[in-house]
C-alpha cells in the first residue's frame, strides 16, 4: 500500500516504489492505494490505481462515467476550490523553480466548470466514436463529453449517420449554440438529415461541403467571425473574464502590437482606448477574419498581417507602446523577445497556457521589465491545464 503525497504538475499523484519516484494516475493527496505499474524507466515510474485501500477526506465522486479511463478531466475526484488551489500552488512553483520569481498569483474562477468547452477533437475508429484513453491511443467510447457544450453532445449522437469509419472530427458550438463542424477522414461521407440541430458549415479535408466554413461568436457584446481552422478559446465565460481583465490593466491611447493576434479578439478588445492596433497571425484564414471583426465591431485603427512573427515584428515601422502576446505552449521566440526589448515598449501583456515557456520567457525579460501582476484563469475546469496574464511594465 502506498499514500499519495501531492500532485505533480500534470495532476499525477506522487508516491515512492523502493524510492523511485511514482507517477499514479487518477489518485490524489491523502489516498492509500494498490499500484499496478505500466510503465517504468530508470528514473521513474507510471501507474494506476489497482485498488483505494483509504479514500483521502478530499476526495469526491466524479461526474462523468468515462472518466476511470478517459485522458481528459484528471481532477474530477477533486472539489472545486481544491482544483483551484493546485493551480495556483502550481503555477508559484513552476515561476520559482525555472524563473526564481517569488510572486503571489491572483486566481479567477470558472462561473461553468461543467459543459464549458465550445471545442472538442473526437477520434473515430472502426466507427467506434471517442477520446483516447490515458497515456494509449485506445479509443474510449463515449455518447457525451461532461465538460463540452450540450449542442455539441447533441451533435455527437448522430455522427454514425455520416458512415464514417476512421479519421477524426473537431466539433465548434458558439454563443448561439450553433454548430461548425470540420471531419477529417479518408472515407467517403454520407450527408444525414440534422433534425433540430443548428448546423453552420461542414467542412471535409478542407473542403466545404455544407453551408459556411465559419460561424459568428460573441464576447463582452463583440462579434467575432471564426473560420473552422482559425484559434478562439474554448471557454467564452473566462475569455469575458480576460478581456475585462485586460482592458483594466492596459495603457491607453497607446500603439498596441497584437502577437498571434488569431482572429483579432484581444487587440479588438482594447481599439476603442487605443491609438492603434497591430496584429501579426500565421494562419491566413484567422488574419481574414480579424479584417472582418474590426469592420463588424466598427473598429477603423486596426492593421492586421499575415505570417510568423518573428518574420514580420521587424518590419513595423512605427512607434509600439503595448504589445499583447498569446503564444502557442512553445512560447516566444528569441527573436521576439528581442524585437520586443529593441522597440523599448512600456507594457506586456502576456497571455499564457503553459507556465514553464511562461517562466522561461519572464526570466528573460526580467532584466528590462518588472511584474506587477499574474493572473490564474481558470480557462480549463477539472483538468491540470491553467491559463495565466501576466502583466509587465518597463523599468
Amino acid at each position: 500500500m502506498y499514500k499519495i503525497e501531492k500532485l505533480n504538475d500534470q495532476g499525477q499523484g506522487i508516491t515512492y516504489i523502493n524510492n523511485k519516484i511514482t507517477f499514479v494516475d487518477k489518485a490524489i493527496p491523502g489516498d492509500e492505494v494498490d499500484l499496478k505499474v505500466i510503465k517504468e524507466s530508470k528514473k521513474y515510474n507510471i501507474a494506476i490505481p489497482s485498488s483505494i485501500i483509504v479514500k483521502s477526506a478530499d476526495r469526491v465522486d466524479e461526474f462523468c462515467p468515462y472518466y476511470n479511463k478517459c485522458g481528459g478531466c484528471q481532477l474530477q475526484n477533486m472539489l472545486y476550490d481544491n482544483t483551484i488551489n493546485y493551480k495556483v500552488e502550481k503555477v508559484k512553483n513552476i515561476l520559482k523553480k525555472f524563473a526564481n520569481i517569488n510572486i503571489n498569483v491572483n486566481v479567477i474562477k470558472s462561473d461553468i466548470t461543467t459543459n464549458y468547452r465550445n471545442k472538442i477533437t473526437l477520434k473515430i475508429k472502426n466507427k467506434k466514436i471517442g477520446l483516447y484513453e490515458y497515456n494509449s491511443n485506445d479509443l474510449i467510447e463515449i455518447n457525451e463529453c461532461f465538460i463540452a457544450h450540450n449542442a455539441i453532445n447533441d451533435f455527437i449522437k448522430v455522427i454514425n449517420n455520416f458512415n464514417i469509419n476512421n479519421g477524426e472530427i473537431v466539433i465548434r458550438c458558439n454563443y448561439n449554440n450553433e454548430l461548425l463542424i470540420n471531419i477529417i477522414s479518408n472515407d467517403k461521407i454520407t450527408m444525414p438529415e440534422f433534425d433540430n440541430l443548428k448546423i453552420v458549415g461542414i467542412i471535409h479535408n478542407n473542403k466545404l461541403i455544407y453551408g459556411e466554413d465559419h460561424f459568428m461568436e460573441l464576447v463582452n457584446n463583440k462579434f467575432f467571425e471564426v473560420s473552422y481552422d482559425s484559434f478562439f478559446q474554448v471557454n467564452r465565460d473566462i475569455t469575458s473574464k480576460i478581456f475585462d481583465y485586460i482592458r483594466n490593466n492596459i495603457l491607453k491611447e497607446k500603439n498596441v502590437l497584437d502577437l498571434y493576434c488569431g482572429v483579432g479578439t484581444l487587440g479588438i478588445n482594447v481599439a476603442d482606448i487605443s491609438n492603434k492596433v497591430y496584429g501579426i497571425e500565421i494562419v491566413e484564414n484567422a488574419v481574414l477574419n480579424a479584417i472582418k471583426n474590426s469592420k463588424i465591431n466598427k473598429i477603423d485603427n486596426t492593421k492586421y498581417m499575415l505570417g510568423s512573427a518573428q518574420k514580420i515584428i521587424d518590419k513595423i515601422d512605427d512607434n509600439i507602446d503595448v504589445v499583447i502576446v498569446d503564444p502557442p505552449r512553445s512560447g516566444l521566440t528569441n527573436h521576439e523577445i528581442d524585437i520586443i526589448k529593441e522597440k523599448n515598449v512600456d507594457q506586456i501583456i502576456y497571455v499564457s497556457c503553459d507556465p514553464i515557456t511562461l517562466s522561461r520567457d519572464l526570466k528573460i525579460l526580467n532584466s528590462n521589465y518588472n511584474i506587477k501582476d499574474i493572473t490564474l484563469f481558470d480557462m480549463f475546469p477539472y483538468t491540470y491545464h491553467v491559463e495565466t496574464v501576466s502583466i509587465l511594465e518597463r523599468k
